[in-house]
């Protein structure tokens, strides 16, 4: 779905400040609640066995749009994680309420039911040159919206496959399992000339491919 949540290369927002992430905790959680925040979601996920981490993904994007801009990071997390828990009956709105001292908002309902994988994708290898699919979906979905239409080069192919996200994330558990490939786009295929040289890699679905004309199998 389009939505504040995908505003890669989206102009007039200035820089983005941010950190280089490494195997510790404190360049990712920046103050105490932040890492129990996170935890949230698994004890829904994990524990209680409630909703996948699809669901919790899918339920950040359903966070209106102007209390999206207005909360940080780990906050969508808990509102997300909350939306879930009174959707499958865990919480009460007015538990959310009484313990927040006023009304806890929560994410908008969910305006679709997500679909299934593709009938028919195609097993890519490194090397062969792809095309994302220019598809515009309602629901759920890891493409990237800059990525829609735009030719790229298969740099690796997971040995693992996955629920496809546009199915799991609105609580299909029998979702068709696929791989994921890191596909390699140039930066001014993406953004036009006038962007930076460089390179810009997207780990995308198998559903989200097709091959690029020209390229034989």
């Amino acid at each position: 779905m389009d939505g504040f949540h995908d505003l890669g290369g989206f102009q007039g927002f200035g820089p983005v400040p941010h950190t280089i992430n490494s195997l510790g905790y404190k360049p990712v959680f920046k103050e105490d609640w932040e890492h129990l925040a996170y935890s949230l979601m698994f004890v829904g996920v994990d524990q209680l066995k409630k909703f996948s981490v699809d669901e919790v993904r899918h339920a950040v994007e359903r966070i209106d749009v102007r209390q999206h801009v207005g909360t940080r990071y780990y906050e969508r997390y808990v509102i997300a994680t909350a939306t879930l828990l009174v959707e499958t009956g865990v919480l009460a709105q007015d538990e959310l309420d009484r313990a927040l001292g006023s009304h806890f908002r929560l994410a908008n309902p969910p305006r679709s039911g997500g679909r299934a994988a593709p009938s028919e994708s195609t097993r890519f290898e490194v090397g062969d040159r792809v095309v994302v699919r220019d598809e515009y979906v309602s629901g759920h979905i890891r493409a990237p919206g800059y990525v829609r239409g735009k030719a790229g080069v298969v740099l690796h192919r997971t040995t693992e496959s996955w629920p496809f996200p546009d199915a799991i994330g609105h609580g299909d558990a029998g979702a068709a399992h696929q791989p994921t490939y890191h596909v390699e786009f140039r930066v001014k295929d993406l953004w036009g000339d006038a962007a930076d040289d460089g390179y810009v890699v997207v780990d995308l679905f198998e559903g989200y491919l097709d091959r690029a004309s020209g390229q034989s199998a």
